[in-house]
């Protein structure tokens, strides 16, 4: 079990949480609350990275922990850093191999006796082919294992930092946003994988498809501490919502007897009725309402505006597009059209070029070869993975500054709603941009689309930095626009909500289906099992 015993944690002046007595026993549970509630700094905590105000924590003897830092690990080979999730295995077959190559003495021979012992108890006699098969199911082909780290693309390396963290059968798992870098297919390998896994497992993810596919229980932080609710996120949120419903309806009873008894007493507190009088005090005394602390879920307004002026019937002509990287050709002849009104989602492994063709439909990128024709009267609203591609951190302006600017002679009224609908309240409207989280960040640029309400919304990888609340307003947003949205994405709950159509990016090319993911998904392992020998 993972036990924390009167865990506090403040920061500057602000709370996270006080004096949390909690324990993660066996089973697997989703770590939830908005961004900024501490979910990154408790896991931080457990582990001893970051030091906690107050308060204890003890562990079992092995638990694998999500790493962040990939320059950590730049110069090893992808299959050591992996093995290297199992520190005490890691640390017996170094020292084994130093010794190896030094005088053998009997004081060597005895050591090397007791490493070999270490090893044996660790299975590092088997933990290159374990290390292979996490590997190969994270989707990093054989040819990669034995490349350093720095060798291999951005998004392989923090996959092989998951797999480190899976690796040696760990007692316990914590999981920071493990599906951040992993297409469809890793992460239901990943939910298959965490469904086979006996031991703790503790994930914060902003994924709602996934803890609902993989938790059994969800620790919430809220009210400054934890409350733990069985079941999956859906159904907590069912019960935290109908919780906090009876205790308000409770409140407003009480508050509505308080007056009847105040009345009563007001009118009757100088005469006869003395007894009576007391009786209705001590009621009054003994009704008064709970205070309830404010929650933290918070949820932006997501609502696009009906754009002020029509598209054409066809956005987008594509013919022949093609675009490479120096000798790399990223995407190849394709053609395609999206008519007014199309819902799609773009969807495929890392790097086989979903944000290389939302740049040249968007107009930041221009094609190598082939053409892309623009249709009749387009306003398109860009979202870049990148945030800095939009929003200059290196300046000295505000939320408010930037969000106006996006708008030729937007009022400031106008500006502030819709700030507010993104949940900056009061002085954050005022937030110089060097200071934004990841999830402000990406408020603020889907402010600025709602602000100036283009008839084309391209938007890659909105979600990456939103809570789940802020992903389930933005899946409701583009459900309701009536113009048409493309927009790439891993979260499934986000392509369920609002995709009517799916251009796939698979091994051979993309593919356009039209219908919505779980259609595409089944025709795609229909055709798998087809395909198979029997």
């Amino acid at each position: 079990m993972i036990r924390l015993e009167n865990i506090s944690k403040k920061i500057g002046g602000r709370t996270l949480f006080e004096e949390v007595s909690f324990t993660f026993n066996q089973g697997r549970y989703g770590l939830t609350g908005p961004n900024g509630s501490g979910k990154s700094t408790l896991l931080k905590i457990i582990m001893g990275v970051e030091p906690s105000t107050t308060g204890t924590v003890s562990l079992p003897r092995k638990v694998g922990f999500l790493k962040q830092r990939i320059e950590d690990f730049r110069d090893h080979l992808v299959i050591d850093t992996v093995i290297m999730g199992n520190a005490r295995l890691w640390k017996a077959m170094q020292e084994r191999d130093s010794l190896y190559e030094v005088e053998m003495t009997d004081a060597v021979g005895i050591r090397l006796g007791e490493l070999e012992e270490i090893v044996a108890e660790e299975n590092g006699y088997t933990a290159e082919s374990e290390a292979e098969v996490l590997l190969i199911g994270m989707g990093i082909g054989e040819e990669l294992h034995r490349k350093k780290m720095h060798e291999i693309p951005t998004d392989r390396q923090f996959r092989v930092l998951l797999c480190q963290a899976l690796f040696g059968n760990p007692d316990a798992l914590l999981l920071d946003e493990p599906t951040n870098h992993l297409d469809l297919e890793s992460i239901s390998w990943l939910e298959e994988f965490l469904h086979q896994y006996k031991g703790i497992l503790v994930v914060v993810s902003h994924d709602r498809h996934f803890l609902n596919s993989v938790c059994t229980d969800i620790a919430d932080l809220d009210y400054e501490t934890i409350i733990t609710y069985p079941g999956n996120y859906d159904a907590m949120l069912v019960t935290k919502t109908a919780v906090r419903s009876r205790a308000e309806d409770e409140n407003k009873a009480k508050e509505k007897k308080i007056s009847q008894l105040k009345e009563f007493v007001a009118k009757f507190g100088a005469g006869t009725r003395a007894s009576q009088v007391q009786s209705r005090v001590r009621e009054i005394d003994r009704l008064q309402p709970l205070e309830l602390k404010k929650s933290n879920i918070q949820r932006p307004f997501i609502r696009f505006p009906n754009p002020e002026k029509q598209s054409g019937q066809v956005i987008f002509k594509v013919e022949g597009l093609s675009k490479g990287y120096g000798d790399h050709p990223v995407i190849q002849k394709l053609s395609f059209e999206i008519h007014r009104g199309d819902k799609i989602a773009v969807i495929g492994n890392n790097g086989k070029g979903k944000t290389t063709l939302l740049k040249l439909l968007s107009g930041v990128l221009t094609p190598d070869g082939g053409k892309i024709t623009l249709g009749h009267g387009l306003d398109i609203g860009y979202f870049p993975q990148n945030h800095g591609d939009v929003l200059n951190k290196h300046t000295k302006e505000t939320a408010f500054d930037w969000l106006k600017t996006r708008k030729s002679g937007a009022y400031d009224q106008d500006v502030r709603g819709v700030l507010g609908r993104m949940l900056f309240a009061g002085d954050d409207a005022f937030k110089p941009l060097q200071n934004l989280s990841g999830g402000e960040a990406a408020r603020l640029i889907i402010g600025g689309l709602l602000l100036t309400g283009p008839n084309v919304l391209i938007m890659d990888e909105p979600n990456n930095h939103l809570d789940l609340e802020a992903v389930s307003a933005l899946a409701s947003g583009l459900e309701d626009y009536k113009g048409t949205a493309i927009v790439a994405t891993h979260d499934r709950e986000l392509i369920n909500g609002f995709a009517t159509k799916i251009i796939a990016f698979e091994e051979d090319k993309p593919h356009i289906f039209a219908g919505p993911l779980d259609e595409y998904l089944k025709k795609k392992n229909e055709k798998k099992s087809s395909s198979r020998p029997s």
